[in-house]
């Protein structure tokens, strides 16, 4: 009698474990973590202009690069469809300033670190949503030790600080953050 319920037992153990790990299995939740939150029932395309360069002082490849990663940010985390007239949302702006400045000074009085910073300026509109549009700039600065070539670092300082800024253009127009 005591074997006979030892097997029912395990049985009944071993049928639960099964039934679990179906459940488990079957029930899994998916989450997609790339920033987005669109309703893409009401949002299917999105116009983005190219941005010129307004700043007194420029480094010619910025506007090109800049204009480049901020399609590229919406192409890659994004299902909306680019196109060039009556988006359901609009991207426009000016990069409307670029400079660099002293941030520290050796004992000496000469400069040992400089900050490069840059400013966009967007309009943004949701033709879904008119209360979602704005006008805003966003900035990006970063620094770098003055022994090295200005013109050595001058491009991956400034790819840096597109990628900082096209991230805050994305997550203020897309994202809700």
């Amino acid at each position: 009698m005591d074997l006979t319920n030892n097997r029912k037992s395990r049985v009944k153990r071993i049928v639960a474990m099964a039934l679990a790990a179906v459940a488990l299995v079957s029930c899994s939740v998916s989450y997609k973590f790339n920033g987005a939150s669109i309703d893409y029932s009401k949002t299917k395309t999105i116009q983005i202009a190219d941005f010129p360069i307004r700043s007194s002082y420029v480094w010619a490849p910025m506007g090109s690069i800049f204009n480049n990663e901020l399609k590229d940010i919406f192409a890659n985390n994004t299902r909306l469809i680019q196109v060039r007239n009556n988006g359901d949302l609009k991207i426009e702006g000016e990069i409307t300033q670029y400079s660099q400045r002293n941030k520290a000074v050796t004992a000496e009085g000469t400069s040992a670190q400089a900050e490069l910073s840059m400013t966009v300026n967007v309009r943004f509109t949701n033709n879904a949503n008119h209360n979602e549009d704005f006008e805003r700039q966003f900035t990006a600065t970063t620094s770098f030790e003055t022994t090295q070539s200005f013109t050595a670092v001058q491009e991956e300082l400034v790819t840096q600080m597109i990628e900082d800024i096209t991230d805050q253009i994305f997550n203020a127009t897309v994202a809700n953050w």
